[in-house]
């Protein structure tokens, strides 16, 4: 379709629609007729020669088409958005807006002197930061995600693996004995919940990774977050299955232990996307730069925490 003649009011229907799941609330969102709304949306559907939704009796969804041309109008109209901010904003004080999602325990336990730290450095970006539970949200600019290594459109970096270890509050150490099927059997279990994994995945597979046997993985307690989890354990119950990383601090102020040298991995970790089309973009790429370099010198056999060193523009792309 020829840029000169792209139906944006159409576009804007359609992207309201898919937004609301709604002609009624997508029209009175635009402050339009129901009626004008759905003639912007036949009118696309005719002009690209494909149907966009299934139109049921209480419900409407996007077809395969749809879902595609909803991420490219949505990506579209944030960018003309953020165009916008930046060019009207007072003279001599540019600002420019990045949202971020990350994921809610890492957010929770680094997000504060990661973020600190960046607007010392660039004080005139204002940042906008989301912590969706299951994955990003569709509106953003960069995303910390924990997943395990996937093929897809985004721009893709490893901060670091994740490989839970037990950890336990101090007091839970005497009971039992200091066998680790003993030890796992004689207490409760934290589970922390995965989108798209069994609520036990992460202990059955502890333990058959460990080569641990006789132990019942299928009780405790689950919680959608490693932080709430380990609130949880610093009640003085149960154990967590969770990536030491994070809680290196209460480790080290011996809130909590790690009774046994035995973790956990099958590939997950903490993965910085972002959309390929980003990299033009010098702030966007200036970000994942910058995240990029406070992990660069981490290792996690000698247990270091992630480095938070400071980086001056010139070291960034």
């Amino acid at each position: 379709m020829d840029r000169r003649r792209l139906p944006l009011n159409a576009l804007r229907a359609f992207e309201a629609v898919a937004q609301f799941g709604s002609f009624t609330a997508a029209a009175a969102t635009l402050s339009i007729s129901q009626s004008a709304l759905s003639r912007h949306v036949i009118s696309l559907e005719e002009s690209i020669g494909r149907k966009l939704f299934e139109r049921g009796h209480k419900a409407i969804q996007l077809t395969r088409e749809g879902r595609v041309l909803l991420a490219g109008v949505a990506k579209g109209f944030d960018r003309i958005d953020q165009a916008l901010q930046e060019i009207s904003s007072q003279p001599g004080h540019h600002q420019r807006k990045l949202r971020i999602n990350l994921p809610p325990s890492f957010a929770t336990k680094l997000a504060v002197p990661l973020l600190t730290d960046f607007q010392r450095s660039f004080p005139d970006v204002v940042l906008e930061v989301s912590t969706p539970y299951g994955g990003p949200t569709t509106e953003f600019d960069v995303a910390v995600v924990y997943t395990r290594p996937t093929a897809d459109e985004w721009v893709t970096d490893l901060l670091w693996e994740a490989r839970p270890a037990i950890l336990c509050h101090p007091d839970l150490v005497g009971r039992g004995s200091n066998n680790i099927a003993a030890f796992i059997n004689a207490n409760e279990l934290v589970h922390v919940k995965i989108v798209e994994t069994e609520p036990y995945h992460t202990w059955q597979r502890f333990v058959s990774q460990n080569g641990i046997s006789g132990v019942t993985t299928a009780r405790g307690v689950t919680f959608d977050t490693a932080s709430f989890a380990i609130q949880y354990v610093l009640s003085g119950q149960g154990l967590a299955l969770v990536d030491p990383i994070l809680f290196r601090d209460e480790i080290e102020n011996g809130r909590v232990v790690a009774p046994f040298d035995a973790h956990h991995y099958e590939g997950f970790g903490y993965y910085l996307k972002i959309d390929a089309e980003g990299l033009a973009d010098p702030l966007m790429a200036g970000f994942r730069s910058w995240l990029i370099s406070r992990f660069r010198n981490h290792n996690r056999d000698e247990g270091e925490k992630p480095v938070l060193r400071l980086v001056s523009s010139s070291d960034g792309a």
